[in-house]
């Protein structure tokens, strides 16, 4: 299926990434790592990874905005 490209299409297809089902997030990042779970979707909690992942990253990135805004 790598490389294929489907009439009507003009973007190859790849191949899907491995993905196991789990029976929860806790048991997901366990397994897989937060990481992997999020950002390569390991698991069906990818995007549960991707919005905890991007609550972090927005409360880093504003405790900077509000920490340079004292000086």
């Amino acid at each position: 299926m790598s490389g294929e490209v489907r009439k009507g299409e003009r973007i190859p297809r790849r191949d899907p990434p491995p993905y196991e089902e789990a029976d929860s997030f806790g048991q997901a990042v366990s397994r897989d790592g937060f990481f992997k779970t999020a950002i390569n979707d390991a698991n069906q909690y990818g995007p549960v990874g991707m919005m905890i992942l991007l609550f972090i990253v927005a409360t880093i990135t504003g405790a900077a905005i509000k920490l340079l805004e004292s000086l």
